[in-house]
């Protein structure tokens, strides 16, 4: 139920009229309420109003950012390209494919990502007219979404997900619902989630810090910030299980030259793999690739492919025995494409040796540094040649034995000064 004080000129159909779905409705009030004379209702009397009855207006969602193949589908319609801008509303249909993001918004300020092969119904989004109220209900058919939720302003307001064990509803937070063929698992970053069976009533949450107090249904489990939830179908909603902390990267400021966009991590106590996601921006809403890796060796390796030049986010996290994604870390990416291929070749008839080399980046002054070594860790090298304008350099006298050279190419470029190395390579010259 919910209450409304009558005003001044108010009858039963004119409450029903402006507030319920359906004229008629007059008289459930009147029942509820025991009101024998519908046409005269004191200013200021109390009515009890079943929410069941309420008069809803739609809501609607907004594409704010998409990545990869990704679709919308209203109603059973085919599925029509998704891109940003594109509105939808209840009973829409989203999907994402092998290499597709999305994210929507809604009026609140609320966001939803969808991760890639993922299908999400947006089942119910509707305002009550009376107390406007906001009841926001996804439906996850499969993959994963992360969900981060405007704290809710009235007492009825509602968001929840829907996986096939699970329902998670919250007031306000940040979290993820990931629903696979047997478990659905819910990792929450920020607030408090609560997770009840599926068959149960949908939960509200406990206090998200807006001065609301939320009570779960019966069975649900209140999973807090840097804790997650594993349930099986047919099973009771798993107990909060701590979360892994963020990761870090090996080095995280460097500049991403190579052909590749490519990191190192620093292994991680009792991590099974590592995810690592790469945005336009610092919130992930606009995400552009993602990758999991096995989680082994002392300095696991993470390779994203081709991206083009620019300032991008990436974002790492570790996933735990239990498939949990933990805590995550982003760093500020820049990436710069600059390759250095390089070469050497002995004179003919001579002991002379001709270092070349090439830097992809043109159009930028570029000096070069040329070291040549006896050790592999070039730290005393035979020559060590600095503010180079050439392309190569003439090296005589070299002993028989092996070598070891490298050249750096330094450029200057939009404010910002560039270092990039070629790998060391090795020669042997014979007696």
């Amino acid at each position: 139920m919910i209450s409304y004080v009558a005003q001044r000129g108010d009858t039963l159909y004119t409450v029903a009229q402006r507030y319920l779905q359906e004229i008629d409705d007059w008289r459930v009030i009147a029942r509820i309420n025991r009101v024998p004379a519908p046409r005269q209702l004191k200013p200021g009397t109390m009515l009890r109003l079943p929410v069941a009855l309420l008069r809803r207006e739609p809501l609607a969602a907004r594409v704010v950012a998409t990545s990869g193949n990704a679709t919308y589908a209203i109603g059973n319609a085919p599925p029509l390209p998704l891109v940003p801008g594109v509105s939808l509303s209840e009973g829409d249909s989203i999907a994402t494919g092998k290499t597709g993001f999305a994210t929507i918004e809604f009026d609140d300020g609320s966001h939803v990502s969808l991760a890639p092969e993922t299908v999400v119904t947006l089942a119910t989004l509707t305002r009550t007219l009376l107390g406007e109220a906001n009841e926001r209900r996804l439906e996850l058919r499969r993959g994963e979404v992360e969900s981060e939720v405007t704290h809710a302003k009235k007492p009825r307001d509602r968001f929840e997900i829907r996986a096939a064990p699970i329902v998670a509803g919250v007031r306000g937070t940040h979290f993820r619902v990931n629903d696979g063929a047997q478990t659905s698992a819910v990792e929450v970053l920020d607030g408090t989630v609560a997770v009840a069976a599926a068959a149960a009533a949908a939960p509200a949450t406990s206090s998200q810090g807006d001065g609301t107090q939320g009570v779960p249904s019966a069975g649900a489990q209140l999973v807090p910030a840097g804790f997650g939830s594993v349930t099986r179908a047919g099973r009771p909603v798993g107990a909060p299980v701590a979360l892994l902390p963020a990761p870090e990267l090996v080095h995280p400021g460097r500049i991403q030259d190579g052909a590749e966009v490519d990191f190192e991590l620093v292994a991680l106590e009792r991590a099974r793999q590592y995810r690592v996601e790469i945005a336009r921006d610092a919130g992930m809403l606009d995400r552009l690739k993602e990758t999991r890796i096995d989680a082994s060796g002392e300095a696991p390796h993470a390779s994203l492919g081709e991206l083009p030049d620019g300032n991008y986010f990436v974002r790492v996290s570790a996933i735990d025995d239990a498939g949990l994604e933990g805590m995550a870390r982003v760093y500020a990416l820049e990436r710069r494409r600059m390759q250095l291929a390089a070469s050497a070749m002995r004179s003919a008839g001579s002991r002379e040796y001709t270092f070349r080399w090439f830097a992809s980046r043109t159009g930028v002054p570029t000096r070069y540094r040329f070291i040549l070594s006896r050790d592999e860790d070039m730290r005393e090298p035979l020559v060590d040649e600095v503010d180079i304008s050439t392309d190569h350099i003439v090296v005589a006298g070299l002993r028989a034995g092996v070598y070891y050279w490298t050249v750096v190419a330094e450029q200057f470029e939009n404010g910002q000064f560039y270092e990039t190395a070629s790998r060391v390579r090795s020669f042997t010259l014979a007696k």
